[in-house]
């Protein structure tokens, strides 16, 4: 079973990417975040033809999150994040696929920071770490993805963190809420499988980041103590970052050898 997790960065403009990437790589659960659409906007006739059913949250210019699977389509589990009832925000869906519950989330960014965006995205990482608590906890092979916007370490997950250091991904505050989640027992599955190589999957669209290679890992799958074990893989598509009109993002993956 492979899943990967890929913010696509408007999916009404990127999807000639989004196809030729799932034509290509095949992975059988696909998390997206930012598709930056409506609800009525979501191509979902494209994606049926190419072998995927789907379940979506859109939101207007920002946002926005979907869970796509071939074949069998996912099965709804809930649609926001709990513990704020006035949270508007499109960032957060989970359902169950082929016996897999799978969480695919949009963690805000944060910036500028200090100030009330950095707050909220703190306050949203401690309603994270609350809801994942319990989903580790329930028993269930759970895989939650997608795009953390943070940086772990400075030695592995980011080029050269000095022009980042007021960036509110590489922020304290936000590795210590990273650490705290980890501690749950979840494994980060890149860094299980790769601990020692500098691995990214976000180049930003200045400066050459990414003819020079100059990345970030932000984008991460924690695995349960239910399905850790039979991770066999994991890696980024780089080249779908390379493609015309690509995304910021490459997508990321596991597979899983579930039997």
């Amino acid at each position: 079973m492979k899943i990967a997790t890929f913010n696509i960065n408007g999916i009404k403009t990127r999807l000639p990417n989004l196809l030729a990437w799932l034509e290509r790589e095949k992975p059988d659960v696909a998390c997206l975040q930012e598709l930056k659409a409506l609800d009525d906007s979501f191509p979902k006739a494209e994606l049926r033809d190419a072998g995927y059913q789907a379940l979506w949250r859109g939101q207007r210019s920002w946002n926005g999150v979907a869970i796509l699977s071939r074949g069998e389509p996912p099965v709804e589990v809930r649609r926001e994040l709990p513990g704020d009832p006035g949270d508007d925000h499109s960032r957060y869906i989970e359902a169950a696929v082929d016996g897999v519950v799978v969480a695919c989330l949009y963690l805000p960014n944060g910036n500028p920071q200090p100030g009330p965006k950095f707050d909220y995205k703190l306050a949203w990482f401690e309603r994270l770490i609350e809801h994942a608590r319990k989903l580790y906890a329930s028993g269930h092979p759970v895989v939650m993805c997608g795009d953390f916007n943070v940086v772990p370490t400075d030695e592995l997950d980011i080029y050269n963190p000095r022009s980042w250091r007021k960036d509110a991904l590489l922020q304290p505050e936000s590795r210590e809420c990273w650490r705290r989640l980890l501690a749950q027992g979840w494994t980060d599955a890149i860094r299980k499988l790769h601990p020692d190589e500098k691995i990214f999957t976000f180049w930003d669209y200045f400066r050459q980041h990414w003819e020079h290679n100059s990345g970030l890992r932000i984008d991460h799958l924690l695995l349960s103590q239910e399905i850790a074990p039979f991770l066999t893989a994991a890696g980024v598509d780089r080249w779908v970052r390379g493609e015309p009109k690509a995304s910021d993002h490459a997508p990321t993956w596991v597979e899983l050898d579930l039997g």
